[in-house]
């Protein structure tokens, strides 16, 4: 059968096939429900800083923390399409903008947002930071409104780039006198005051809010209502339902992971022509996922992350089984040097090794080293195989796939 046919066949048997789903789209994490179960205090407390607005006061800063998949942006997102119903209904000069700071990827890209947002039009590329959050600054003066801007995923910026966007943000009301504004910031990572400048941090977390991770029993419960609308009736039993909160709530009650499983495992029982979802297709989505989420956790870490898990590479490939981390800080300085970008210290190095090492790439490992005290040792969890696939199609790290860092010889020498 030629590649034409086997398509044609592809193709007929999905559009013919048993029909499983009503509407898969409930299930995408961009879905945005009518009601979030499970989050009507953290709702109520964004509610509360964001509302002086209506009035026309500026409202708190406000850090939101929690793990990826617990409601944070859906929850934001909820307050902000009801407060713009509002503003609307009490004529307040009020507007938001929401940028997802991962998807932004540079400061420039950030501030060129804030300004088309108020309608002051930057070019893509050319122009300073400096010049364009000058541009924001007095189009926001000129614009007479009250401005919330919520920054999602601001830890991925900040790790990358540093602090200096932020910083910028919490200080300039100081200098507006037309309008007002105040910053939102929403991250993954509960340890990010670790990264930020003491001044920086007092100013924007006038109130913090933090969302834990659901649970078993919470997480069934909003999975069930998603299901409703995504699948026909009697298209999931309730077997696989249940298993798919129940490895949710094992992997820090992730709502995403749950519902990526829940679609997936949909999408399997489709391609069988089977018309329901039971739990043996549950575990099938868990693995094609568990092999898709290693990959995209690598292409979305940030630069000086992307050069830790690299220089652990390197020295695997220098046949060592685990690295130290004044090893890894040796090859990542060469590595930095190579690409032309101002190293962390050892101690900001030592951070990200210990986020890697959460998120499941790393093993690490405190041992004694008898008279010379303690170091931690360093594993990879994935296969260099893979971090090769990876990384020898990014921009910036594909030549460094291959290279060999010089200082690996004298490493070599001196455990010999």
């Amino acid at each position: 059968m030629n590649d034409t046919n086997v398509l044609d066949d592809v193709f007929t048997k999905s559009v013919n096939n048993v029909k499983i789903f009503r509407d898969r789209e409930v299930l995408r994490h961009d879905y945005l429900p009518d009601k979030l179960p499970h989050r009507d205090e953290q709702i109520r407390q964004i509610g509360e800083t964001m509302a002086p607005v209506l009035k026309g006061a500026r409202g708190s800063n406000v850090f939101i923390y929690g793990k990826t998949g617990t409601g944070k942006t859906a929850a934001t997102k909820y307050v902000l399409n009801y407060l713009e119903i509002k503003a609307k209904e009490f004529n307040a000069p009020v507007k938001f903008c929401y940028i997802n700071c991962r998807l932004a990827g540079t400061e420039y890209r950030v501030f060129a947002s804030l300004c088309q947002r108020i309608g002051i039009s930057v070019p893509f590329t050319g122009l300073s930071v400096g010049e364009v959050f000058d541009r924001f600054q007095e189009g926001l003066d000129g614009s007479k409104i009250l401005l919330i801007v919520v920054l999602d995923e601001i830890d991925a910026l900040i790790k990358a780039h540093g602090d200096n966007l932020l910083y910028e943000l919490t200080r300039i009301n100081e200098t507006l006198r037309k309008s007002k504004t105040s910053l939102t910031g929403i991250s993954n990572d509960l340890r990010l005051k670790e990264f930020l400048d003491p001044r920086v941090f007092s100013s924007l977390s006038e109130e913090e809010i933090v969302f834990s991770p659901y649970n078993a029993g919470e997480l069934k419960n909003i999975l069930s209502e998603r299901a409703k609308l995504a699948f026909h009736d009697g298209a999931l039993s309730d077997g696989a339902l249940s298993i798919c909160a129940a490895l949710a709530a094992a992997e820090h009650g992730d709502a995403r992971r749950a519902l990526d499983l829940l679609r997936v495992a949909g999408e399997v029982a489709e391609r069988r022509g089977v018309n329901i979802v039971i739990e043996e297709h549950v575990r099938e989505a868990e693995k094609h996922i568990e092999h898709n989420r290693v990959i995209e956790a690598l292409q979305n870490l940030p630069l000086h992350s992307k050069l830790a898990v690299l220089s652990i590479h390197h020295l695997r490939e220098a046949d060592t089984n685990r690295v130290i981390t004044g090893e890894i800080y040796e090859v990542y300085l060469e590595l930095c040097g190579e690409l032309g970008v101002t190293p962390l210290t050892q101690r900001r190095l030592s951070t990200l090794v210990n986020e890697l090492d959460s998120m499941g790439l790393l093993n690490s490992k405190i041992v004694s080293m008898g008279r010379y005290g303690r170091t931690k040792k360093i594993k990879l969890e994935i296969t260099r195989t893979l971090i090769r696939d990876v990384f020898v199609n990014d921009n910036r790290l594909g030549r460094l796939v291959g290279y060999a860092p010089k200082c690996l010889s004298k490493l070599s020498n001196s455990r010999s």
